[in-house]
């Protein structure tokens, strides 16, 4: 069911929701276009599912169009996105080639008579080089730009100087560029079936039709089987962790579309576990299923977040929504999220034993799980829900229309 601005009052209070319509006023009619590389899988996708229908509900006659890619370009994008996170890389002039082509040929197709265009990462980023720019363009970059690769970023910056506005999710992705800059950060939308509080028949249900042990602590990481995310320091820190407490490790990632690293990362950290995968003490889950998401953050003793490059992370704020304790990395967005201690903890991505400590302190320690809890639902609550993303777009297109 389409969601309303209104389906979110006893979530915010009625100050926001109003405020929101007011601020839209000056903007009604007005068309806006999304466009990204994939309609599933990834904070991006999770968030435009969203934020498309909230802008539509508001008076903004919103669209939201896929970029048609094929198999070499998604492997060239997914290099892109590595290397815009440090990675090196061979930047030929076939890749440039073909990334300049599917963008070419998509806008032969994709007609834009919007009054702004978004763009939403590298996948599209050049198709303002195929259009008579007649509107503002905006390009919202998701990505850890703090530390790109400098041939990469000096080739892309090419198309970025072009638009009118970038926004990117932490102060240090800017880059020194002139080019307007806002800081939105990413949110979740506490309605969906991902977010949504569930009932004790729908949990037991999904534990029993993924056939997930019970017996003891289980210490969870969600996220793209995606080498920025370390599946295979999960698995070290938490051999550290079994020594002392005995636990099961979930690994939880869905395949995106434009990600076609995804199932070679499986496999590798399949063989990497392999003699506890066979004891049932690791599991391994390819689903896109967001009620076992919501699950498995519920029904975890500790949420972790290993991540070696981080955007900003949307797996961790899922998992604070949920009021479940969270050890992640001190990187990208995560530390917008988590204050140290307070509600949740942070931990240098190399440091497995720091990692290893801070799961036993919780595990050993309810109450603290408990105070940790509470105050990082909170923390959600005020900064990170999709209500407030809407409000920063609709402040934004103020501005500029």
């Amino acid at each position: 069911m389409i969601k309303s601005l209104r389906d979110y009052r006893e979530i915010t209070g009625d100050k926001v929701i109003s405020k929101i319509y007011q601020q839209t006023r000056s903007l009604l009619g007005k068309r806006i276009v999304h466009i990204n590389s994939t309609l599933y899988g990834g904070g991006v996708a999770e968030i435009l599912n969203s934020l498309v229908p909230l802008m539509n509900d508001v008076g903004l006659e919103t669209s939201w169009h896929i970029i048609r890619g094929n198999p070499d370009f998604f492997i060239i994008t997914k290099k892109f996105h590595n290397a815009l996170q440090g990675d090196r890389i061979n930047l030929t002039s076939m890749k440039k080639k073909i990334y300049l082509q599917i963008n070419e040929a998509f806008s032969a197709y994709n007609h834009i008579n919007h009054d702004c265009v978004i763009i939403h990462d590298p996948q599209p980023l050049p198709l303002i080089n195929y259009y008579r720019k007649v509107q503002p363009w905006i390009w919202r970059c998701h990505i850890d730009l703090s530390h790109p690769n400098q041939e990469l970023w000096d080739y892309l910056k090419g198309f970025v100087l072009k638009y009118d506005i970038e926004i990117v999710s932490h102060k240090n992705y800017k880059n020194n560029l002139p080019v307007d800059h806002k800081i939105i950060h990413p949110g979740i939308d506490p309605l969906t079936s991902k977010n949504k509080d569930l009932g004790s028949y729908d949990i037991k249900k999904t534990i029993k039709k993924f056939k997930i042990p019970t017996d003891k602590p289980l210490i969870t990481q969600i996220s793209r089987f995606d080498k920025w995310k370390d599946p295979a320091g999960v698995i070290d820190v938490f051999k550290k962790v079994r020594k002392k407490i005995d636990c099961r490790l979930i690994l939880c990632g869905s395949m995106a579309s434009d990600d076609p690293e995804g199932i070679k990362i499986y496999e590798q950290v399949k063989c990497r576990a392999n003699d506890l995968v066979e004891k049932g003490d690791v599991i391994l889950i390819a689903s896109e299923n967001n009620i076992l998401v919501n699950v498995l953050q519920r029904e975890s003793a500790v949420i972790i977040q290993k991540s070696l490059r981080e955007g900003f992370g949307l797996t961790v704020t899922e998992a604070l929504w949920k009021g479940t304790p969270v050890v992640a990395s001190d990187v990208g967005g995560i530390p917008l999220q988590i204050i140290d201690g307070k509600n949740g903890f942070l931990v240098d991505p190399k440091d497995s034993d720091g990692f290893a400590d801070r799961i036993l302190e919780l595990l050993k320690n309810p109450k603290l799980s408990l105070k940790l809890g509470k105050a990082a639902k909170e923390y959600v609550r005020e900064r990170f829900l999709i209500t407030r993303i809407l409000q920063d777009y609709v402040m934004l297109l103020n501005e500029i229309l």
